[in-house]
C-alpha cells in the first residue's frame, strides 16, 4: 500500500509537469524550453556535489555519459515540442512505448534473450502505438512523430544509463545525466534564443521541482513494492491526463486513445511481470524512468 501510494504521488508529479509544459505553450522554442528547464533543476545537485568530487570516472565512462547526455536532450527536445502541439493524453499514452524499446533494445546490444512471450508483447505494444495513431483514418502530426522517436531515444538513455549504474553510484548517474543534457542542449538553445518572460521562468523551475519530486517518490515507491505491484498504477496517469486535457485545455476525450494506451501499459506489465517471474535483472524500466 505504501508503494501504491508513491506511486500514486509520482504519477500526479508527472501529470503536473506535463500541464505546464502545455501551460506554457509553443511561444518559446522546444530546445530552449527544455534547456532552461535542466539549468534551472542544476540546483538540485547541490546534494551530490560530495559523490561528483569522489567519483572516478574512466575515460569509457565520460563517453558513455556524453553520448546518454546528447541521447536524452535529443528526447526532451522532441518531448517539449510534442507537448505543446498534441493533446496532454496522447502525449502520456505514447510515451509508455519507451519501456518497450528498451525491451527490443536490450536484446540487441545487452543480449537479452526475447523469448516467445516477450516478442508477442512487444508486437501488441506497437499494435497499442497503431491504434492511437490510426495512420489513414485521422492525420498523423508532426507531434505524434517526435513522440515517437522521442520514446526511441530515451530507450536508449535507460540503456547507457543501466549499463553506467553498475559501474558507478546512482547519484552520479543522475548528476551527470543533468550536466550533459544541460552542456547538449545549450547551442540548440542558443541558436534560436528567445528572450523568456519572469513568469516562463518560473514555470519551469516549478517544473524542474516537480520532475524532481516525481523520481523521488519514484525511487520511495520501488523501495517499498516490487516494480510488478507499481507498474500497473502508471496507467492512473493517463486517465488524469485525459481529464486535464478536457477540464483545462478543453482538449476532447478520445477513446481510442485510451485503449491504445491501455494496450500498450498491458504489454509494459506483462514484460515486467516476467521478468520478476524469471528472477532476471530487471531491464524493463518503470514508464517515467527513461524521461529523467
Amino acid at each position: 500500500m505504501v508503494g501504491i501510494f508513491w506511486m500514486l504521488t509520482t504519477g500526479l508529479f508527472f501529470v503536473a509537469v506535463t500541464a505546464l509544459v502545455k501551460w506554457m505553450g509553443p511561444g518559446m522554442p522546444p530546445a530552449q524550453s527544455a534547456f532552461l528547464r535542466y539549468l534551472l533543476g542544476l540546483v538540485f545537485l547541490l546534494p551530490m556535489i560530495k559523490d561528483l568530487r569522489t567519483a572516478t570516472v574512466t575515460k569509457r565512462q565520460w563517453k558513455l555519459f556524453g553520448l546518454r547526455g546528447f541521447f536524452h536532450a535529443f528526447g526532451v527536445m522532441l518531448w517539449f515540442f510534442a507537448m505543446t502541439r498534441i493533446p496532454i493524453a496522447e502525449v502520456t499514452a505514447m510515451n509508455y512505448l519507451a519501456p518497450v524499446y528498451v525491451t527490443i533494445g536490450a536484446a540487441i546490444f545487452l543480449g537479452e534473450k526475447l523469448a516467445l512471450r516477450r516478442i508477442m508483447a512487444v508486437i501488441i505494444a506497437l499494435l497499442g502505438a497503431a491504434i492511437i495513431l490510426r495512420p489513414g483514418f485521422r492525420e498523423v502530426h508532426p507531434g505524434h512523430l517526435a513522440m515517437l522517436i522521442a520514446a526511441v531515444v530515451f530507450a536508449g538513455s535507460y540503456l547507457l544509463a543501466k549499463v553506467l549504474a553498475d559501474e558507478v553510484k546512482p547519484t552520479v548517474v543522475v548528476a551527470m545525466l543533468s550536466l550533459f543534457v544541460t552542456l547538449a542542449l545549450a547551442p540548440f538553445a542558443f541558436a534560436n534564443w528567445v528572450s523568456p518572460s519572469w513568469s516562463d521562468l518560473g514555470i519551469l523551475l516549478v517544473v524542474a521541482m516537480f520532475a524532481q519530486a516525481g523520481h523521488y517518490t519514484m525511487t520511495l515507491a520501488f523501495a517499498a513494492a516490487p516494480v510488478t505491484v507499481t507498474q500497473p498504477i502508471t496507467f492512473l496517469q493517463l486517465v488524469w491526463a485525459t481529464l486535464l486535457g478536457l477540464l483545462v485545455f478543453a482538449e476532447p476525450v478520445d477513446i481510442w486513445v485510451v485503449i491504445g494506451g491501455v494496450v500498450i501499459l498491458a504489454s509494459v506489465t506483462f514484460i515486467t511481470w516476467r521478468e520478476a517471474t524469471l528472477k532476471r535483472s530487471p531491464i524493463t524500466p518503470p514508464t517515467n524512468a527513461t524521461k529523467v
